[in-house]
C-alpha cells in the first residue's frame, strides 16, 4: 500500500505529508484547495513528465516522496534487479523525485539514481489511477477490447496471434517490394553487380582501418625513423661513449667498493638494473626498426590502398564494418532480383501457410474472448445493480471483422439501463454519471482478478448523488477489502464510507496561499460531512444528519 506521500514546493503546497492507511482512504476539500496537486504529485512518482511550471513560486525546486509497503515484492524486485537498483528491504519501496527550475531533475528509487522510464515501468505494477477524464476512454473500442482481454486472461493467445500477424505483415511487405519491381530489373541487377564486385574485389579487413594508417605513417617517414633510431642506439649502446658503457664503468667501480662500503652493494644492484633497462630499451627499438620498410614500392601500395579504402567509405559507409554491412545488403537484394520469380513463389507459399496459422490463432483468441465476455458482462451487471441500476443489463458483443493487429473481433460494450429498452452501444446512450458508474463497476470486477494493489479514484462519483452516492461509497468500501483504495470525492454520501478521511484545505499566511492536509478524527469528520452537505453553521439538523450518515456507514 501507499504508506506516505510527501510534497514540497509544488503549486500551492509549501510542505505536506499525508499518511495513508489500509482499506478506503477518502480525500475531500473545497474546489481549488489542492487535491489536484496531490494527484499530480502521485503521477510524478509514477513517471509522468515533469513540468517546471508546477514548482511553487519563489522556490528553486519541488520535491515528491512516496513510500510503499509491499506485501508481495517479487515483480518489483525483479524489475529493480534488472535495472541495477537496490531491492526493497522488508518490502519497502521508496521513490523520490526532485524537479528544479534550472537543469535536469533527479529521481531516486531506494536511494539510488534512476530514470522516469523506470518509474513508468514500476507504476502499472503498483497503482491504477482513474481520473475524471478517463470515462471517455471507456467509450473507445480499443479500451473495451483491452478490458475484456485483461479479464479473460487472453494475453498469451493475443501475443501468439500478434506474433503471427507481424510475421505475415513482413512477408506481405517483402512480396509487395518484389512485385513492384518494374521493367528496370535488368538495369538494377547490373548496377548491383557492379557495386558488389567493387566492394568484393577490395577484400576489406579490419587491418584496413588503424593498422593501414599506422603502417603508412611508418613507411612514409622511414628515413627519419631509421636515422633517429640509429642515433638513439648509438647513445644507448653502440657509441664509443654510450650510456651502457658509462654504466659498466660505474658497475666496475662499485664492485671495488663492495668490500669496504656496505652501501655499495645496493648501489651495485641498482646499476645492474639500469644496464638491463638500457639493453631492453635498445632491443625494443631495434626490433621495431627492423620492421620498418623503406621500399618506395611498399609506400606506393599503401597510398593506393588508403585511397581505395577512403573511396569505398565515401560511397558505401564511414567504416570498414559499415562497408561490409552494405555489401551484405546489396548481395541480399541482388539475390532477390536474380531469383525474383522463385522468391515470389516461396513468399506467396509462406503467406498462405502463415495465413492458415493466423486464422487458427484468431479463432482461439476469439473463443477465449467469447467465454470471457459472458462472464464479464454478468459480473458488471451485478455490480451495476448494486450501484443503483436496479433493472439494468450490460452486454458485450463480439462480431467478426477483418483480421488486424488486435485479432479478428469487433468488441462492443452495450448497455440497457432501463427495462424494455434494447441494449445499445455504451457510447450511444450513457450520460457522464452513467459512464462513471459503469467504469467503477468494471474496476470493481477487474480488481478481484488483478494483482495491482492500489486503486486511485479521482471523482469517480461526479455527476451523481443521493442514494446512488451511497451505493458508490459501499462499492468502494467493498473493493477496499482486498485493495488499498484512495478516493477523491465531493460527495458526502460516498465519503462517509472511508476508513480514513483526509481533508485538504488552503489558508493564507503573509499573503501566500498554502495547502494543508489533515487526517480527521470522528468529530472533525462530522463537521466535514456537514460542510459537504452544504449546511454547516446554519442548523444542528445538518450536523445531526452528517452524524447519522457516518454511523449508518459502519
Amino acid at each position: 500500500m501507499l504508506q506516505q506521500l510527501k510534497v514540497q514546493n509544488l503549486a500551492i503546497v509549501e510542505e505536506a505529508a499525508i499518511q495513508f492507511g489500509r482499506g478506503l482512504n477518502i480525500i475531500t476539500g473545497e474546489t481549488g484547495a489542492g487535491k489536484s496537486v496531490l494527484m499530480g504529485a502521485l503521477n510524478l512518482v509514477l513517471g509522468e513528465r515533469a513540468d517546471k511550471s508546477i514548482i511553487r513560486s519563489g522556490a528553486d525546486e519541488g520535491r515528491v516522496e512516496a513510500s510503499f509497503a509491499l506485501e508481495e515484492s517479487t515483480a518489483i524486485n525483479a524489475l529493480l534487479e534488472e535495472r541495477g537498483l537496490p531491492l526493497c528491504e522488508e518490502g519497502i519501496l521508496l521513490i523520490r523525485r526532485v524537479i528544479t527550475t534550472k537543469g535536469a531533475g533527479r529521481i531516486l528509487i531506494n536511494d539510488s539514481a534512476s530514470t522516469a522510464q523506470t518509474l513508468r515501468e514500476i507504476g502499472p505494477l503498483l497503482v491504477d489511477i482513474h481520473g475524471p477524464y478517463d470515462q471517455q476512454s471507456l467509450l473507445k473500442q480499443d479500451f473495451q477490447r483491452s478490458l475484456l482481454d485483461a479479464y479473460g486472461k487472453c494475453s498469451d493467445k493475443l501475443e501468439l496471434y500478434r506474433s503471427t500477424w507481424s510475421e505475415r505483415q513482413e512477408l506481405r511487405s517483402r512480396l509487395e517490394k518484389l512485385s513492384s519491381d518494374s521493367g528496370n530489373v535488368g538495369e538494377e541487377i547490373d548496377r548491383l553487380r557492379y557495386m558488389v564486385n567493387e566492394i568484393q574485389s577490395a577484400s576489406l579487413t579490419e587491418s584496413d582501418e588503424d593498422e593501414l594508417i599506422s603502417e603508412h605513417s611508418s613507411v612514409a617517414n622511414a628515413e627519419e625513423i631509421l636515422s633517429s633510431g640509429a642515433v638513439i642506439n648509438e647513445v644507448l649502446i653502440d657509441g664509443e661513449i654510450s650510456a651502457g658503457g658509462c654504466l659498466l664503468q660505474v658497475q666496475n667501480k662499485l664492485e671495488e667498493l663492495v668490500d669496504v662500503l656496505p652501501e655499495a652493494n645496493e648501489w651495485l644492484k641498482e646499476s645492474q638494473s639500469a644496464i638491463l633497462l638500457i639493453q631492453e630499451l635498445s632491443s625494443s627499438i631495434n626490433a621495431t626498426l627492423s620492421r620498418i620498410d623503406a621500399d618506395p614500392a611498399r609506400l606506393q601500395y599503401l597510398e593506393e590502398r588508403m585511397a581505395l579504402v577512403q573511396k569505398l567509405k565515401r560511397k558505401y559507409g564511414g567504416s570498414v564494418e559499415a562497408i561490409n554491412q552494405t555489401l551484405a545488403n546489396l548481395e541480399e537484394r541482388l539475390d532477390e532480383l536474380e531469383n525474383r520469380t522463385e522468391k515470389i513463389e516461396k513468399i506467396q507459399s509462406a503467406i498462405s501457410s502463415t495465413t492458415k496459422v493466423l486464422t487458427e490463432n484468431a479463432a482461439a483468441l476469439s473463443q477465449q474472448r467469447h467465454k470471457a465476455s459472458g462472464r464479464l458482462a454478468k459480473a458488471i451487471t451485478t455490480v451495476l445493480r448494486d450501484l443503483g441500476f436496479a433493472n439494468a443489463s450490460f452486454f458485450i458483443s463480439l462480431r467478426p471483422c477483418e483480421p488486424a493487429g488486435h485479432g479478428a473481433d469487433e468488441i462492443i460494450f452495450e448497455f440497457a439501463p432501463n427495462p424494455g429498452e434494447p441494449a445499445q452501444p455504451l457510447k450511444s446512450i450513457a450520460s457522464s454519471g452513467e459512464v462513471a458508474r459503469v467504469m467503477l463497476a468494471i474496476k470493481a470486477v477487474l480488481a478481484a482478478h488483478d494483482s495491482i494493489p492500489i486503486l486511485v479514484f479521482d471523482e469517480i462519483d461526479a455527476n451523481i448523488g443521493g442514494e446512488t452516492g451511497r451505493a458508490v461509497g459501499q462499492k468502494l468500501k467493498q473493493v477496499a477489502a482486498s485493495h488499498q483504495v484512495i478516493s477523491i470525492t465531493h460527495l458526502p454520501q460516498s465519503a462517509v464510507y472511508g476508513e480514513q478521511h483526509v481533508k485538504i484545505s488552503k489558508e493564507v499566511h503573509d499573503n501566500r496561499t498554502k495547502m494543508k492536509a489533515k487526517i480527521l478524527n470522528h468529530d472533525e469528520r462530522i463537521d466535514e460531512i456537514a460542510r459537504m452537505l452544504g449546511g454547516k453553521g446554519f442548523t444542528s439538523v445538518i450536523e445531526n444528519h452528517a452524524r447519522e450518515m457516518l454511523e449508518s456507514a459502519f
